[in-house]
């Protein structure tokens, strides 16, 4: 669930125009209309003029500008393109354009119309976010050096902070502007965003209170509002806060309805992904995100893969998702590439100075030394997060791995029973970990058990050999001589019948120093006459003979 980004603070002075009186008409001005930011009155009223033919000289440059402020780019850009075609067009229009083609999405086009502008502060402001964009360091130095202390290029400055993740900088110029101008509410707004990518929810509802209210009916401020709801509570609490929204929103945002629509899905659990998502992989930055996520969730690693082997990592979030989609590929081919670049994507984020104190951040170096099955070091962090965590079903089945590969199979017993999930449950990797520590806890019987429960297949083969080599180690032998017998059934490999010969041997040892009952012979016997090796007849010829001697029926 995510947010709208903040928009850049681009946009320019109002152009200028001829103020005419007309006697003897109660007709509204324009300066009124735009002073109330009533952008499609004004519209109205430069259209009906132009109608009747009094138009004035700026009129397509007023139109483009309302059209701009009313989110109407394709409008405002087919106003100032005619513009252009004038002789002796006013020269400013070329900033216009290019903040109408930046709006659109058309950044080559909005330098190139950029460059043709005359020198201004807009002009400045505007290059600087197409270096951002275009991700030229050096540009992007050139046009910071000279923004100004003023109010709309520090927003800008402030804007770019917040898109390259430098929030805590943000924050500082927005909170610097406010002191001096407490009438710029939006800008709380801002100051919200920026705490809630900060993980702070509870501080970026209270900034947001003080907007909300002012303009309690803000698309925006709303949506704000519902998805630290999410984060503070769940997706129900959040649905509530957008309910005012979904039927109306503001046509002053035709964005908004795609962001409502977006952010449902994820309130609701993934509810509707596939119908939602995919028109708005290239609209919303993080619905490409959250489709990736759908798509693991459903085991689609392949599909999550395609949608993000092409994006070029930027937030911490990318990095993180990159590394995830990477590390289920490589688990699901067997590819080592695939492992290692998720274990370096893992560290990269983990080891970061902005991330390495945040539970995401200490997620990732668990995860990457999991992967580099450096359990010691993984345990430092998941325990560093241990208690965010009690009932998490995906933390506890890394966090019971990670303890019974460091030989604490007691305690990775008792977490991997904390597990509900029934999917995980019947995860080969789940049922072979446990069957390891019932076996290590000296519980042969309940490992016995895991693989009755399953059907007949190449996992349930090999938690068979799991059991049998693993239960002979621990001097198990009964169950190791049942698995090997049924693995022998299965396969006639000389290895199995070796086990199988060497457990039954070890249970009549056990039975001759009285630490397995007597009775357990008959079942021996039984497990031996099951296999055609000749050597069969000799060790049953013994062990009948002492059952004859000591009185034990067979």
């Amino acid at each position: 669930q995510m947010l709208s980004r903040a928009k850049p603070a681009v946009g320019g002075d109002l152009p200028h125009t001829d103020k005419r009186k007309k006697k003897g008409r109660k007709m509204p001005k324009l300066e009124e209309l735009l002073s109330q930011r009533d952008f499609t009155g004004a519209i109205t009223l430069l259209e009906f003029k132009r109608h009747v033919g009094e138009q004035e000289e700026d009129t397509n440059l007023w139109i483009g500008y309302c059209a701009f402020h009313l989110g109407d780019y394709k409008r405002a850009l087919e106003e100032y393109e005619n513009v252009t075609k004038e002789e002796n067009c006013n020269p400013e229009v070329w900033v216009n354009l290019a903040c109408t083609y930046f709006f659109l999405g058309m950044y080559k086009q909005a330098e190139a119309a950029g460059f043709k502008a005359p020198k201004s502060r807009l002009q400045n402001r505007l290059l600087f976010h197409l270096a951002h964009k275009f991700n030229d360091e050096k540009k992007l130095m050139n046009f910071h050096q000279n923004l100004q202390d003023i109010t709309e290029d520090q927003l800008s400055l402030a804007s770019i902070h917040y898109m390259r993740s430098h929030y805590q900088e943000a924050i500082d110029i927005y909170k610097r502007i406010l002191l001096d101008n407490r009438e710029y509410l939006a800008l709380n707004v801002y100051v919200a965003l920026c705490y809630y990518k900060l993980d702070y929810y509870d501080v970026s509802q209270e900034v947001l209170a003080v907007y909300l209210q002012q303009i309690p009916d803000s698309t925006i401020a709303l949506n704000l509002k519902a998805c630290n709801h999410f984060r503070l509570y769940n997706g129900k609490a959040a649905e509530a806060e957008l309910k005012s929204l979904m039927d109306n929103a503001s046509s002053s945002f035709e964005f908004a309805k795609e962001l409502i629509r977006h952010n449902l899905v994820v309130f609701r659990g993934g509810e509707g992904a596939l119908q939602v998502l995919p028109p708005l992989v290239d609209v919303i930055p993080e619905a490409r995100l959250n489709l990736v996520i759908y798509y693991l969730r459903q085991d689609d690693v392949q599909e999550a893969y395609n949608l993000i082997k092409d994006l070029e990592p930027a937030t911490p979030q990318e990095y993180i998702l990159k590394g995830v989609v990477n590390a289920a590929l490589g688990q699901e081919m067997g590819s080592r590439d695939h492992m290692k670049i998720a274990q370096q994507f893992f560290q990269l984020v983990g080891g970061s100075a902005s991330e390495c104190d945040t539970i995401p951040g200490r997620q990732c170096m668990a995860s990457c030394f999991f992967l580099l099955k450096q359990f010691d070091d993984v345990l430092i962090y998941l325990n560093s997060f241990k208690s965010y965590f009690y009932n998490d079903d995906i933390f506890n089945f890394n966090y019971a791995q990670a303890k019974a590969a460091t030989g604490n199979t007691s305690e990775g017993e008792e977490v991997f029973l904390l597990i509900q999930s029934e999917k995980l449950k019947n995860d080969y990797i789940y049922l072979s970990w446990l069957a390891r520590c019932y076996i290590m806890n000296k519980k042969p019987r309940l490992a016995w058990e895991l693989y009755l429960k399953m059907e007949t297949s190449g996992e349930s083969f090999s938690l068979l050999q799991l059991i049998a080599n693993d239960c002979y180690k621990m001097g198990q032998f009964y169950y190791s001589a049942k698995a090997f017998d049924v693995l022998e059934r299965l396969d006639p490999n000389p290895e199995y019948w070796e086990g199988k010969r060497g457990a039954c041997v070890g249970i009549f040892q056990m039975i001759l120093a009285g630490r397995e009952p007597k009775e357990t012979l008959r079942e021996v016997l039984h497990l031996l006459r099951s296999t055609g090796n000749t050597q069969v007849e000799y060790i049953i010829r013994i062990m009948k003979k002492w059952a004859k001697e000591n009185r034990v029926p067979v």
